[in-house]
């Protein structure tokens, strides 16, 4: 098996951005893989009431962007450090709101327990990997708008609607990625392409 290489540096339009991370919690259901999203509150600064991964802004004492992922997904839905096998990243994603994300994948091991913060999560549920990576449920979209400057600007983005739940933003464009690279045998992933396949 192919070593790991899972270290992504950023860009360096992107070194002046505030960096955070969030971790892609993969948990073995019944069904199959699933992924545990959260659903923000609606009082929050940044991104109130839309869906998203466990995660967040960097802490002056996080090391890394894994010591970010797994003290924020601990933080915001109760699983602690301990119970996370973490797989690797993803490149990162910066944001119109001055972030740049690191998206970092972990395996959460039986034996967990959630618990949402209340300031911060209004839900916990869970998705899947059988919907968001069929292809059919990625629903791109595109949007032009005009700048403050006037000037026409086109951005396109994907979507998911699980039920009456929408995942979209850089939430759906991480897990979008996620599946690109499963798809294409990313040595990263190799270990859970079969896994993915056989759903």
């Amino acid at each position: 098996m192919p070593e790991k290489n899972c270290q992504y540096a950023p860009a360096e339009e992107m070194l002046a951005l505030k960096p955070a991370a969030v971790l892609i919690p993969l948990v073995d259901t019944k069904t199959g893989l699933s992924i545990i999203l959260t659903t923000r509150t609606q009082h929050l600064h940044n991104h109130a009431g839309q869906i998203s991964l466990p995660g967040g802004m960097r802490d002056e004492s996080d090391i890394n962007p894994v010591a970010t992922a797994l003290r924020e997904t601990n933080e915001e839905i109760g699983i602690p450090a301990d119970y996370i096998d973490v797989i690797g990243s993803l490149e990162h994603y910066s944001t119109p709101t001055g972030f740049i994300i690191t998206p970092i994948i972990g395996r959460i091991m039986p034996g967990f327990s959630l618990q949402a913060d209340p300031f911060e999560v209004d839900e916990i549920f869970m998705v899947p990997l059988a919907f968001l990576f069929d292809e059919q449920n990625q629903q791109k979209h595109i949007y032009s708008g005009l700048q403050k400057n006037g000037t026409k600007n086109t951005l396109s983005y994907y979507e998911f609607n699980y039920g009456e739940k929408r995942i979209w933003g850089i939430t759906a464009a991480i897990l979008v990625n996620f599946y690109k690279r499963l798809k294409d045998n990313h040595p990263l992933f190799c270990e859970l392409v079969p896994q993915i396949r056989s759903q």
